[in-house]
């Protein structure tokens, strides 16, 4: 840890030396040295410890350390056959199925770097990744192929690898695969056959600098355009915050239920179980009912989703006829959280959620409510905390417009520095600058803490609204919308306003059985609990919030 140590006489760092690490509980550090120094090595830990222990369930087919390994290996071969080299860029169009596991395994043998393409991009928004980043071999599925096709026209894409979602489901897959598709697939390969090709083959691993670059993860795009943060093998390896503050160990069973295109996947998934050498349970995609059939047949016990995917969850018909007693670990991340919504899960569950906060640029959480602990409301704002800083991490609430340190209780922007915050992005070294100013992670969220150390998540700062002067924060409209027992989601923005600048516009989809909900009475319900120039003034029930696949609101369709 010594040469990640920062000078303590750096601004972000005067912070009474980091007083929430006395809140830790007893057995987590204030820092430590990761365990690997790069991905290849990650995965050799199930390899050396566990080679016939099982590394991934999917459905109910099994598949041990040994076996993910060499079909790696075999992959990495054919790989090198096609001239990938170090630094090379392959891009992943898949979805959770051992493929990926088995595909990210190979590109870092070689050196390569894995590019993430989310699985529900069409043709055009393909196309562009592909050529931001300089993708040179593409793996996709079989049901994904005619996209690809069509997206590697007029790029550096020189090879496209397809694989079926079927391979490895056994005799009788389940229905969330589809049908299979009979496909011309012309001159592209398939992974399938490198297998068969390349079975036995041991390419020789290449070792990483832990700052060489592992992945490139594209930002949700939320607000704007996405861009490819540069994960690094250090990153990766600082996934293991999971086994730190979130308790992982050995005889965890992982439930692998986020996107592995996103780093909640690669971190909180494959980072968290392989650097135990424990196995996952993958089923393809996410779906609420799939999630609870499989935690119930493979006794998972750690979980980190989105919010919106544990809101599917407790309200999924199946959820009272599933035994889900062994889940002990659950985590959520990715958008600020009501304590209404804590309340109402561990009501459901008899589980309390514990909170995250990170972003694509920090590939783990920076600040996380460690495994037991529960995290405080605060007083002024209502906001429940997003966690403490995590081990390692230096975090610091900085003016919006100056950019001083501020102190507890005072609102601004967090900061944070540590081994899981990326170096930049690909190819833009503008947008890397003004994000990492003096090599600080400038997050754009708002947020203040305590003197202890918690932080309170606000909002965005881009998703401030101004009422006739007035600051209000989409949170604090959404938190009480969710108090209401007919919400199961909600969404607030501003809204051009003659009178008033702006006003606030809420959208709300509502729970099974709350039909009849009237928007006049969630507008009288929000009355009474908020301030005049707080309370919404409009307000539109919809079939669903819009998201981006990683679960975050996407409130830039809402003002379309």
């Amino acid at each position: 840890m010594a040469d990640l140590q920062p000078p303590l006489d750096e601004p972000i760092y005067d912070l009474a030396v980091r007083p929430w690490t006395n809140m830790y509980p007893p057995e987590v550090p204030g820092s430590y040295v990761a365990r690997v120094r790069n991905g290849v090595e990650m995965f050799q830990i199930g390899l050396d410890e566990r080679p016939d222990g099982p590394a991934m369930h999917f459905f109910d087919q099994t598949m041990t350390h040994r076996q993910a390994g060499d079909y790696a290996h075999s992959v990495a071969a054919g790989l090198a056959d096609l001239g990938v080299k170090p630094g090379d860029r392959v891009g992943l169009y898949l979805q959770n199925d051992p493929q990926f596991v088995i595909s990210l395994h190979a590109i870092w043998l070689l050196g390569a770097i894995g590019v993430m393409h989310n699985p529900m991009l069409k043709a055009r928004e393909l196309k562009y990744q592909l050529d931001d980043a300089g993708v040179t071999v593409l793996i996709c599925l079989e049901s994904l192929y005619e996209t690809a096709l069509e997206a590697i026209g007029g790029t550096q894409t020189s090879h496209l690898i397809v694989t079926s979602e079927f391979t490895f489901a056994g005799e009788n897959p389940a229905p969330i695969l589809g049908k299979k598709i009979a496909l011309d697939l012309g001159e592209a390969l398939s992974l399938e056959k490198m297998f068969a090709d390349y079975l036995g083959k041991q390419v020789e691993p290449y070792s990483a600098d832990p700052a060489e670059v592992a992945l490139l993860c594209f930002t949700s795009g939320t607000t704007g355009p996405a861009k490819a943060a540069m994960i690094t093998h250090q990153n990766v390896a600082y996934g293991e915050i999971y086994l730190q503050e979130g308790r992982v160990g050995r005889d965890d069973i992982v439930m692998a239920g986020a996107p592995m295109f996103h780093v909640t996947g690669i971190t909180g998934h494959i980072a968290a179980a392989r650097l135990n050498a424990a196995p996952m349970v993958m089923f393809h995609r996410f779906d609420p009912g799939e999630y609870l059939r499989w935690l119930e047949h493979w006794r998972g016990t750690f979980s980190i989703l989105a919010l919106t995917a544990y809101i599917a969850i407790i309200n999924h018909p199946d959820l009272p006829t599933r035994d889900i007693s062994s889940l002990t670990k659950v985590f959520t991340g990715g958008a600020p959280v009501s304590p209404a919504m804590i309340a109402r899960f561990e009501e459901v569950t008899g589980k309390y959620m514990h909170n995250t906060y990170g972003m694509t640029e920090t590939s783990s959480p920076t600040h996380m409510v460690p495994y037991g602990m529960r995290a405080p409301i605060d007083p002024i704002t209502g906001a429940l905390a997003v966690g403490l800083p995590a081990s390692n991490v230096y975090s610091a609430i900085a003016d919006l417009e100056t950019g001083a340190l501020l102190g507890p209780g005072e609102i601004g922007e967090i900061i944070s520095m540590g081994p899981d915050v990326v170096p930049g992005y690909w190819n833009k070294p503008a947008e890397s600058a003004h994000a990492l100013r003096g090599g600080v992670m400038h997050t754009g969220d708002v947020a203040t803490r305590d003197a202890d150390g918690w932080f309170f998540l606000i909002d965005r700062a881009k998703d401030l609204i101004i009422v006739s002067g007035y600051k209000v924060w989409p949170r604090d409209v959404e938190d009480v919308l969710y108090e209401h027992p007919a919400v199961l989601e909600a969404a607030v923005i501003g809204v051009p306003d003659d009178y008033r600048g702006e006003t606030v516009k809420a959208f709300v989809s509502l729970r099974p059985g709350y039909e009849s909900t009237t928007v006049e009475e969630l507008l009288s319900h929000c009355k009474e609990l908020l301030s005049a120039y707080k309370y919404p003034r409009l307000l539109e029930i919809v079939p669903e919030i819009p998201k981006t696949a990683t679960g975050k609101i996407l409130r830039r369709e809402l003002r379309a």
